[in-house]
Order: structure tokens, then sequence, then C-alpha cells
């Protein structure tokens, strides 16, 4: 009984260590963001004034905008595009592309849940460009 443990307990390690190899560094977010996002939060992510007036925010404040805090299902549940109610898809245009892919497991939490690989790896850029403020 003590084998099979130790050999599910090893199997577990090793599906843990792929799916961790396999996730989708800031380099990865970083194509994606250049491709969909810079029209309007320009090429360092800190946003700008669109035509219609609007500003689009600077995302490079997330963080210290919450207190150190980077809020990742916020995030995820922004960048989808999708309103719900508070963005007009005017101002937010939905990226249908960024919800199609291989599923990785993104930590919420501490939950691992599964999200298309286009939308993990701009939360990873999106997380790596956090500026806060150290003084």
């Amino acid at each position: 009984m003590r084998r099979i443990v130790g050999v599910l307990m090893l199997t577990g390690m090793a599906a843990a260590c792929t799916a961790q190899d396999m996730m989708p560094g800031p380099a990865e977010g970083e194509a994606i963001f250049a491709a969909n996002c810079v029209a309007c939060h320009d090429y360092r992510g800190q946003g700008a004034t669109l035509s219609g007036g609007q500003n689009a925010p600077d995302l490079t404040g997330i963080a210290a905008r919450r207190d150190g805090e980077f809020p990742r299902a916020e995030i995820l549940s922004k960048i989808d595009g999708y309103g719900h109610g508070k963005v007009s898809a005017t101002v937010m245009p939905e990226f249908g592309s960024l919800l199609e892919g291989e599923l990785v497991p993104v930590d919420i939490d501490g939950v691992p849940t599964p999200t298309p690989r286009p939308l993990a790896a701009l939360l990873a850029y999106l997380e790596s460009i956090q500026v806060v403020d150290e003084g």
C-alpha cells in the first residue's frame, strides 16, 4: 500500500511540474498585448485618451491602486472584454480569440482555474509590468 501511495504522489508531482512548465510567461503575453491592446493602453501599458474622449486606464498601476495586490480574477474578467454591465463594449472590445486555445491552470486565490492560454499569458504580462511605489 505504501508503494502505491508513493507512486501516486510522484505521479501527481510530475503532473504538477508539467502543468507549471507549460504555463505562459510574460513574454508570450507581451506579444498578445502588442497585437491587441496598445492602440488604447499604449506600448508601455500606461493608458491613453481615446478618440471618443474616454480614458483607457494605466495598466501598470493596477496593483498600486489596490494596496499592492494584483486582483487576478477581476483582471481576467476585464480582459475578456465582456462589460458585465459595467464597461461598454464600445470602450473595451470583446477579444474572442483570447478565450480560445488550450487551458492552463491559473492560480486564482489558491485555486487552479482552467484558463485559455492566451488569456493566461496576457495576465502574466500585466502582472509583470506592475509598478509599486516604494516611497
